[in-house]
């Protein structure tokens, strides 16, 4: 978080000195900048072309994974050449031609050993690396979904700028809910099974509504309408609120960066509702049918400016 959020303000600066600002794109950016400096990956930082060009295929990863088409053929030119590019860079690091620094992910994986005192296969290593790094940038969909929230919700940039940690969290968790990441997930069952009394066999398609589930009206009050305060008023329940999976994360589906992503969200949502911007006219527009949906335009701002009479509390 703290390399996320100094790689947030710095970013900042380069915004209020552009015409116009995408923020998803621009989020991608902050995420891979800050998640690579905590992970010791090395980026060109004279320049931004790397760090642009690594972001671009790390959300090409995760907007092709539930798709057919050019997105799913991007997705995986995307993969095959990070994989190429980090394997390169494990080599470098054993082969003493680039410094892992100590304790650092880069490290860890490269000094890695299996039951057989072997080393990772250097593609192992390199599919370890972004299995650590693709995640903490696809949280760049959620900054996208709090920029459309706090537009939509003007309101809610006052509460969050009055620094209440509960109603921060409360806010985040319902970002969460309201907004589709993934509106559905479908898999094939491996074997015949029964399930509440329904059977489902061998090959047949399971379809979890996600989107369903964080909309139900016997689990939500006013599903459709963005309100923070209802996880203020009451706990809720583990598998209620699923925009991440359900279950534990050691032996269920949900997401183990579920944690992460929520303390880079209050994070970066605080800095949100402390800058000042314009929002042009734009297809402001999350379809259903994508996966994963994405807000159309990306949510672009103008005129960005932190305002001179606030500062910032370091996380």
């Amino acid at each position: 978080m703290e390399h996320v959020t100094a790689a947030w303000d710095e970013a900042v600066r380069e915004w209020s000195g552009a015409e116009q600002t995408v923020l998803f794109d621009a989020a991608s950016v902050v995420l891979t900048r800050g998640v690579c400096r905590w992970a010791g990956v090395p980026l060109d930082e004279g320049t931004t072309e790397d760090i642009e060009h690594l972001a671009r295929d790390l959300v090409a990863m995760v907007d092709g994974f539930a798709t057919a088409g050019p997105r799913h053929w991007w997705a995986r030119r995307a993969r095959s050449r990070q994989e190429q590019r980090f394997a390169r860079l494990v080599d470098d690091v054993r082969a003493g031609r680039v410094a892992a620094p100590d304790g650092s992910v880069l490290a860890a994986v490269c000094e890695h050993r299996e039951a057989d005192g072997e080393p990772l296969h250097p593609h192992t290593a390199a599919v370890e690396l972004l299995n650590v790094i693709r995640p903490s940038v696809a949280v760049c969909w959620f900054v996208a979904y709090t920029a459309h929230a706090l537009h939509l919700q003007p309101n809610q940039r006052e509460r969050l700028r009055a620094g209440d940690s509960a109603y921060t969290a409360a806010f985040v968790h319902e970002v969460r809910r309201f907004y589709p990441f993934v509106p559905y997930l479908g898999g094939l069952a491996v074997r015949d099974l029964s399930w509440r009394d329904v059977s489902v066999p061998a090959g047949g398609m399971v379809v979890l509504d996600v989107f369903g589930q964080n909309h139900d009206e016997k689990l939500w009050d006013d599903p459709y309408v963005f309100r923070p305060e209802r996880f203020i008023e009451h706990a809720v329940e583990r598998d209620e609120l699923i925009p991440q999976g359900g279950g534990e994360p050691r032996n269920g589906h949900r997401c183990p960066g579920e944690g992460l992503t929520i303390g880079l969200l209050e994070a970066l949502a605080l800095r949100l509702a402390d800058l000042e911007f314009t929002v042009p006219d734009q297809d402001l527009r999350i379809s259903l049918r994508r996966i994963p949906a994405r807000v159309h335009s990306g949510v672009v701002v103008r005129d960005v400016r932190v305002p001179s009479t606030h500062t910032l509390t370091p996380v």
